[in-house]
């Protein structure tokens, strides 16, 4: 059965706070929105998908005011509550009109469980509809990225780091929470010229300065001095918001809003369905699309694109219309009718996300702390002060999205007497064991390299396996696991390439490794919460395997309750190298065609240990100094 937004919403529940007290919508006093018929018969750059990544790069393409630069984007511009509100970080998720929502291949891994498929559809994307944390991945992450090409490849956390500076205007949190919860800052990892701002809340939770100081009672944990410093351990981390506003803030309103009138060379078209990238010979000429609500072709019509065409579409729709279009694995190509422009067998595979709900859950028996965060959702006194509170002044606990604070934990913290034997075990697999039926042997080869990779991960303490949020709550918050070696796939419908949604193939728990690492994670969660200072709260076990639990029948709890994504998917047009199932160069180019680039999540060739949104606004500001050095 799928897993509903309603149901993700009751698992967040803590974290969802009083949202019908959220602000008005903010304005808009530009923009550049054009109809169909406006169009030009030709831009320099057209870029498919108007999200994150999309409008990041079409902010930067445009400002000289030199190139003509469309959008086009499948959502429409929304600027309701729902997706400006901040309070409990989540109300956007709940509005169907904002999302794409379908469902996944059932998954063998997961009793046969199919799962929502779920991202962004409006002007802005995903970052319009997320939980709003900013967060950054170790600089192992970016490292292993560049080692794929060889040692100096730009593609790295010294080569990354001046983009994500450029990406985010840092807001410090105030003096008085610095004082009350002993947060850690250094502004020398941040920007301060971007218009898509990094805040902090004006108020957190009690009880979170106790859960965070229990970190501290676990051998091999640290205190980064900057939640953007690359480092492994325990944080405070700022929000997506504006705190002029206390909206969110997100690719819209920082790449988009306010600048049409300024510049005539930026057109953008919401509401369209592209089917394809249009080809003459091996040449990106155009890109044919349709109104979003289209059921045939007939209102199909083609723009063209003189210098590039720029694919935007994310993790899931990138490699659905590459394969629409003759760029995939051929085969598959075959089975639905499309004709080859070129075999590249690397498009749609290498699927990944980071699993949730894979940690028993703790309530707190003696809980002193008050306020708390479920004093939002079952307080009426409390959530009418706050309700008040933010209308006066913008202040108090409606100010917190989904929360500030969490921990990022190598495997060797999380299963100390394990650790050793897991990465040996996981580096002694074939590589081809446990992928798809009939991978491509390049695909193969470039699991291999990661699977060498991502055991040197395994074995270091600077890089992140296990992620504990935490909600402020007499309850604690929720687990990730920050990278999954199991592999899926995303393709498109061979019976109806261009207007059935891709099929979607997690494979969650495909390959055993992933099993042995979670195993890990319930001891380490129950060991958190009974052997550090927090056995002073007198936790209860309330969900999960139970404490005198087999290691069997954890693991066929997890089978019955893990949801495979926690709505970050990368991979399926990976950057590495041809020969190891690469789909995109270091420059982003795809493979064996020309005017074609990928600029979204879907290059990231495996997962960073943290969560996606902040590390895609850093690759798109990257992709758009690529574009423009070879204009």
């Amino acid at each position: 059965m799928a897993l509903s937004k309603l149901s993700f919403a009751a698992l967040m529940l803590p974290l969802l706070g009083a949202v019908e007290a959220s602000p008005t919508a903010r304005s808009i006093t530009h923009s550049t929105l054009v109809t169909r018929e406006d169009l030009l018969p030709e831009y320099d750059y057209v870029i498919v998908g108007g999200g994150t990544s999309g409008l990041t790069v079409a902010d930067r393409l445009t400002e000289n005011g030199k190139h003509t630069v469309l959008v086009l984007e499948r959502g429409l511009l929304q600027n309701s509550s729902s997706v400006t509100t901040v309070a409990g970080g989540i109300s956007a998720f709940l509005d169907p009109t904002l999302l794409f929502n379908f469902t996944s291949a059932p998954q063998q891994g997961l009793n046969n469980r199919s799962i929502a498929v779920i991202n962004g559809r409006l002007l802005g994307g995903s970052s319009g509809v997320n939980g709003m944390q900013v967060l950054r991945g170790q600089r192992e992450d970016y490292d292993r990225w560049g080692s794929y090409f060889g040692k100096n490849s730009e593609w790295s956390w010294d080569g990354l780091l001046p983009y994500f500076r450029k990406a985010w205007h840092f807001h410090p949190p105030t003096p008085e929470l610095v004082r009350q919860f002993g947060i850690k800052y250094d502004p020398g990892y941040w920007g301060s010229t971007s218009n898509v701002h990094a805040s902090f809340p004006t108020f957190s939770w009690p009880a979170l300065k106790l859960e965070m100081a229990a970190f501290g009672d676990i051998p091999g944990v640290k205190y980064p001095s900057d939640s953007g410093a690359g480092e492994t351990g325990a944080y405070w981390h700022p929000s997506s918001v504006d705190p002029a506003t206390v909206l969110r803030s997100f690719a819209r309103p920082g790449h988009w809003d306010g600048i049409g009138a300024a510049r005539p060379n930026y057109h953008t078209l919401t509401g369209q369905r592209v089917l394809k990238v249009a080809f003459h010979g091996k040449r990106a000429t155009g890109v044919v699309f349709v109104p979003f609500d289209a059921t045939d072709q007939s209102q199909a019509r083609t723009v063209k694109a003189k210098k590039e065409i720029i694919m935007a579409a994310g993790t899931h729709h990138t490699p659905q219309i590459l394969q629409a279009s003759g760029v995939g694995p051929k085969k598959l190509l075959a089975e639905a009718g499309v004709p080859l422009v070129v075999d590249l067998p690397g498009v749609g595979s290498n699927f990944q996300d980071q699993p949730f709900n894979i940690v028993p859950q703790f309530n707190y028996s003696s809980f002193p702390f008050h306020p708390d965060s479920s004093d939002l959702y079952t307080n009426q006194t409390f959530i009418a002060e706050a309700a008040a509170q933010f209308a006066a002044n913008r202040t108090g606990p409606l100010s917190i999205a989904s929360g500030n604070c969490a921990s990022w934990l190598p495997l060797q913290v999380i299963a100390p007497q394990a650790w050793k034997d897991i990465a040996a075990r996981y580096e002694a697999q074939d590589p081809a064991a446990y992928l798809p039926s009939g991978s491509d042997k390049a695909v193969v080869a470039g699991y291999r390299a990661q699977q060498k990779a991502l055991a040197r991960s395994m074995r270091s303490k600077d890089s992140a396996t296990y992620n504990l949020h935490l909600g402020g709550g007499y309850s604690n918050g929720a687990a990730v696991y920050l990278h999954p070696v199991s592999r899926g796939t995303v393709h498109i419908d061979r019976a109806d390439p261009f207007f059935s949604p891709p099929e979607v193939d997690y494979r969650a728990l495909s390959n055993p490794t992933d099993v042995e690492v979670l195993l890990e994670f319930t001891p380490f969660t129950r060991r958190y919460f009974t052997e550090t200072r927090l056995k002073s709260l007198n936790p209860v076990e309330l969900t999960g395997p139970g404490a005198n639990a087999t290691r069997d029948q954890v693991e066929a709890w997890l089978r019955g309750v893990l949801i495979p994504s926690s709505f970050h998917p990368v991979g399926t047009a990976a950057m590495m190298p041809r020969q190891l199932g690469g789909v995109v160069d270091e420059k982003l180019l795809v493979y064996g065609v020309k005017g074609l680039s990928v600029v979204d999540a879907s290059v990231m060739p495996d997962l960073p240990g943290s969560y996606t949104q902040q590390t895609v606004y850093a690759v798109a500001e990257k992709a758009a100094d690529l574009i423009k050095a070879r204009a």
